[in-house]
């Protein structure tokens, strides 16, 4: 691939175009706000400025799911490029819009980087958005090999690891691993809009962790899932019916009758228990098979560079670090930073880290 268009400069159309003029291939940039396609030209994305010479060999179609068929039927009868693909979070409506039209797909192949952050825009974008992220590619009987390799090229220079799936099977995936865990994240988050102040400020690092996601801009969201409404509302009816069981389970743990009370606690362990079925079999590090870590958790100070002395001593006692979390104290400039290791590391780690001056919480 020596050229590229990218139609749509937002974060992951920006990002897109930064890994791949990162590695040389000539970006073209458009977007319907041209102050925006101009602001990823101005961050190393590509040019804003002139037109492609010609046909170019990709065109990455990164608008909201419910333009992407109109943006990619305009491309497609310019002769734009060589091979057009978009990066749209839904997967089967696109496809289906277009064969309506009666276009000729061969040359068209729908994809989704599995990749994002909660803000958004040009300014958002990185170069390394995509690195380790799983890239979801739905190839058709019809799919040509030339647009599939242009595909397979984008998703190396991204640093992504390529997935192959039906369009229609992504779509019930990606509703049970990523928009229906949005919303229970905004209904959670949504209880704390009129909390009392008291209560908001005890919030801890589970809280943050639940609703972290439901920073992300409502207006996109609204887009992504008016492209799939009903593999959504088919999980929120399961989730709906647990929430009733749950419900009901409390309260029969209020309950002065000793059968009732014990009928609540096994619902509730039910429940508790699923979850925890669930929760392991979410992929572990680099996508491998979940691995139990333990946790040495250290009292920092909130100043610069206690991160980087942490790790540093870590790495003296000859320990690797799997995964971090910070949790900050409330109303104090401190935290505590968990390290996740191998069990038979924590010994190890924990008499390092003593010995170096901190203080590990049991």
């Amino acid at each position: 691939m020596r050229t590229a268009l990218v139609i749509g400069t937002g974060l992951i159309g920006t990002s897109a175009a930064l890994a791949l003029s990162q590695r040389g291939v000539v970006v073209h940039l458009v977007d319907h706000d041209p102050e925006q396609a101009r602001t990823a030209a101005a961050l190393g994305a590509g040019t804003a400025d002139e037109a492609p010479g010609g046909r170019v060999d990709l065109a990455i179609v990164a608008a909201p799911p419910a333009h992407v068929a109109d943006v990619l039927a305009d491309a497609m009868c310019r002769g734009a490029a060589r091979g057009y693909i978009d990066v749209a979070s839904v997967k089967g409506g696109p496809r289906r819009e277009l064969e309506g039209r009666g276009l000729d797909l061969s040359s068209y192949l729908g994809t989704h980087p599995m990749s994002g952050r909660e803000k958004s825009g040009p300014l958002a974008a990185t170069g390394d958005l995509f690195e380790g992220r799983p890239w979801v590619l739905t190839p058709a009987r019809d799919t040509d090999t030339e647009v599939l390799n242009l595909a397979l090229e984008l998703v190396s220079h991204c640093r992504a690891v390529p997935v192959v799936m039906d369009a229609d099977a992504h779509d019930r995936a990606v509703a049970l691993v990523s928009h229906m865990p949005h919303l229970v994240s905004s209904m959670v988050a949504a209880r704390l809009e009129h909390a009392e102040e008291a209560a908001v400020r005890l919030c801890g690092q589970g809280i943050r962790d639940v609703t972290r996601i439901a920073a992300s801009d409502p207006r996109m969201w609204i887009d992504i899932l008016s492209a799939n409404p009903g593999p959504v509302a088919d999980l929120l009816t399961d989730v709906a019916g647990d929430l009733e069981e749950t419900v009901r389970a409390l309260r029969a743990l209020q309950s002065s009758d000793e059968d009732k009370r014990r009928e609540g606690g096994t619902g509730i362990e039910d429940v508790l228990r699923r979850g925890n079925a669930g929760q392991v079999r979410v992929p572990g590090k680099h996508g491998s098979a979940p691995r139990v870590y333990e946790t040495v958790a250290v009292l920092i100070d909130d100043q610069p560079g206690q991160l980087a002395r942490i790790f540093a001593d870590a790495d003296r006692a000859g320990v690797n670090i799997e995964d971090v979390r910070i949790e900050h104290a409330t109303g104090q400039q401190a935290g505590l930073v968990q390290l996740m290791v191998e069990p038979r590391a924590v010994p190890v780690l924990t008499a390092g880290l003593r010995e170096r001056g901190w203080s590990i919480r049991q």
